[in-house]
């Protein structure tokens, strides 16, 4: 064990002494989390440039509500109330004189103008939008824009128009809608947490309101932590063993350390790594939250759990890409072997929002509770509002240590007659058998 530790120490300091793993260390969050800085950075700069809609109203229902909403909406939401700025562009309406003999030609008209850049995109109602009949065609209301599904303007038009088409149906029957200024007024619904006993005082609380924050951000950062600590503590071990090979470095190493202790010394030093880089991650983000008085946020319970199921997964998934990396005899082997190896890590980021979403459900629990993905998904379940069953994370951690144990052993084999074999390019049946017979 004294000398396994010695190849730890070595390991770890050949590790965290680089350039590399200060830059890695900076640059994995920014490339894990770029999007969501972006998005932020990025969500006030928008085009305000005014953007034309061209109605064509072949109800006679429509289009005036239409120009209202836009006039009222233009005086009220596209300035910034402090600072005066425009901040949203205005939509200008033109109402256009429906062409009943030739709808398709009107239609590819406006089309052209959108090309060209003349109109923004443009709407067409259809005759029987008022009181919709079979006629699909003449009952519908179709937005025309070169990116129709992702434009703002879409989204902005289901209000007034279907806000005006109720007050029409209402008219109609003689019952005046300004009688009752609220009859159309819309109640957002928050979500509230479940009520529960306060168990000093046994009085009952009030409910929390249920953070979008708190039930997918916080996860999905769970997930992505764990997904970087087993990319820096696991992940370079097939590179790093492969290359000690290949320079002849571990035919020396081997006179003074048996073929098990120089896998788990490579083991250990790639844990050592992790928990470096997943204290640094998990201080800074304590600090940060706080800093900001987000401290509701930080998920102090989930912590424990984190750094076992970690310590699981370094030590699995690094034993088993150190035993992969001895039975490779170039950097073209370790390229080949490189992906199907790194399937049970990416799999689990492929569904990791189901999961988040439904903790609960029979797909999210066989899944967490399968070795290989338990780091990974049981972290984010364990970390969302919702209250797992007490049994499924111990029962998982009881899972996942027992393959762990069988990973090493079985890697230890792989190991002890790969990192010796030389001129063999791998492959699946040598190294089964190697973990099989030794």
């Amino acid at each position: 064990m004294r000398k396994a530790l010695w190849v730890a120490q070595r390991e770890y300091k050949t590790s965290v002494r680089t350039k590399g793993f200060i830059i890695g260390l900076v640059l994995f969050p920014i490339f894990m989390g770029g999007s969501a800085v972006v998005v932020a950075v990025s969500k006030d700069r928008v085009d305000t440039t005014d953007k034309k809609v061209a109605v064509i109203d072949r109800s006679g229902v429509l289009a005036e509500s239409l120009i209202l909403a836009a006039e009222e909406r233009n005086s009220s939401d596209i300035f910034d109330k402090e600072t005066g700025k425009k901040t949203k562009p205005a939509y200008v309406i033109e109402v256009v004189e429906p062409d009943f003999d030739d709808p398709a030609g009107q239609r590819l008209e406006l089309s052209d103008r959108v090309r060209e850049g003349s109109l923004h995109g443009f709407i067409d109602v259809g005759p029987e939008v008022l009181h919709p009949g079979e006629d699909e065609e003449a009952s519908r209301i179709a937005y025309y824009a070169m990116n129709a599904a992702m434009d703002d303007i879409r989204g902005w038009l289901r209000w007034p128009v279907n806000h005006r088409l109720w007050r029409a149906r209402l008219e109609e029957t003689g019952f005046d809608a300004s009688r009752v200024p609220d009859l159309f007024s819309w109640l957002s619904i928050r979500g509230l947490e479940l009520v529960s006993v306060d168990e000093k005082t046994g009085e009952v609380e009030d409910a929390k309101y249920s953070s979008e924050a708190e039930a997918i951000l916080v996860p999905l950062a769970m997930g992505m932590l764990m997904f970087m600590m087993i990319m820096m503590g696991g992940m370079p071990q097939l590179q790093s063993v492969m290359e000690e090979k290949t320079q002849r470095i571990a035919e020396v190493m081997l006179g003074s350390v048996k073929p098990f202790e120089f896998m788990a010394g490579k083991v250990l030093g790639g844990i050592a790594v992790a928990f470096t880089a997943a204290a640094v991650y998990v201080i800074a983000g304590i600090l940060g939250l706080k800093q900001m008085g987000l401290t509701d946020y930080v998920p102090y319970h989930v912590l424990p759990w984190f750094f076992a199921y970690m310590l699981m997964a370094i030590v699995m998934i690094g034993a088993m890409f150190a035993a992969l990396g001895a039975s490779c005899n170039d950097p073209k082997d370790a390229q080949n072997i490189t992906m199907p190896a790194m399937l049970p890590i990416l799999i689990p980021m492929f569904i990791m929002f189901p999961v988040v979403r439904e903790p609960l459900t029979g797909y999210a629990t066989a899944l967490s509770l399968f070795p290989l993905f338990t780091p990974m998904l049981m972290i984010m379940r364990v970390s969302t509002p919702v209250a797992i069953p007490a049994w499924q994370p111990w029962a998982a951690l009881v899972g996942v240590f027992v393959f762990t144990v069988i990973s090493v052993w079985a890697a230890g084999r792989i190991f002890r007659v790969g990192i010796l074999m030389q001129g063999r390019p791998p492959r699946l049946p040598d190294i089964l058998r190697w973990a099989a017979k030794g």
